[in-house]
């Protein structure tokens, strides 16, 4: 049996659809996963921070909320997630004042957007996003952002955790190979979010 058949007879990869008051949710959209030398770079990150680009645009012309992410230590210890810092060293990337932590042009905040600086893979873990996105009375969180596997597949599932509709836009997600790309896009339309085309996405929110 097909895989997609498989999970569709266990009652698996049902549409949550969307809500009345979408937001479009950035993850990590940095300097880190694009600039040649990066240790975090990812060969598709710069296609995928275009479409995080239009997503941005396409907000922002409606007049809809905007959160931005980004990961940011004291320096490069990381000592404010020490066991994260020990599985993955590279995070030193984002001390404070690490160009690598910076936004793109493609995605600068603008006066007014929010940006959620945090500690962890999720941008709910810590944070006062759950409060912000209920006081904007948001449903609906549009979501790209780096990496699919990694921030992406976390600040999903939380979202859904917190009762908001998560839309993952493939086109907006990238991560170091196409193999944990798709699996976690399969996974996470199969149990914690609908995964919709950039088109669709841009549709809805124009």
């Amino acid at each position: 049996m097909a895989l997609d058949a498989d999970y569709a007879r266990a009652g698996f990869a049902r549409r949550l659809g969307w809500g009345e008051r979408p937001a479009v949710l950035l993850v990590d959209p940095v300097a880190a996963y694009t600039v040649d030398g990066s240790p975090l770079r990812l060969d598709t990150g710069q296609a995928a921070l275009d479409a995080m680009a239009a997503l941005l645009a396409a907000a922002r012309a409606a007049g809809l909320p905007v959160v931005l992410t980004g990961v940011r230590y004291a320096d490069a210890s990381c000592a404010e997630a020490p066991l994260f810092a020990a599985k993955v060293p590279a995070l030193a990337a984002f001390a404070a004042g690490s160009p690598l932590g910076e936004f793109p042009a493609e995605v600068a905040p603008a006066r007014g957007e929010h940006v959620v600086l945090k500690h962890y893979a999720s941008a709910f873990a810590g944070t006062s996003l759950p409060a912000w996105l209920t006081a904007h009375r948001v449903d609906t969180l549009v979501i790209g952002g780096f990496s699919t596997s990694g921030c992406v597949r976390a600040s999903a599932v939380d979202a859904l955790q917190h009762g908001f509709r998560p839309m993952v836009v493939r086109e907006a997600c990238a991560d170091r190979d196409p193999g944990p790309h798709e699996a976690n896009l399969f996974d996470l339309d199969a149990k914690y979010a609908d995964v919709v085309s950039l088109a669709e996405a841009l549709t809805r929110l124009g």
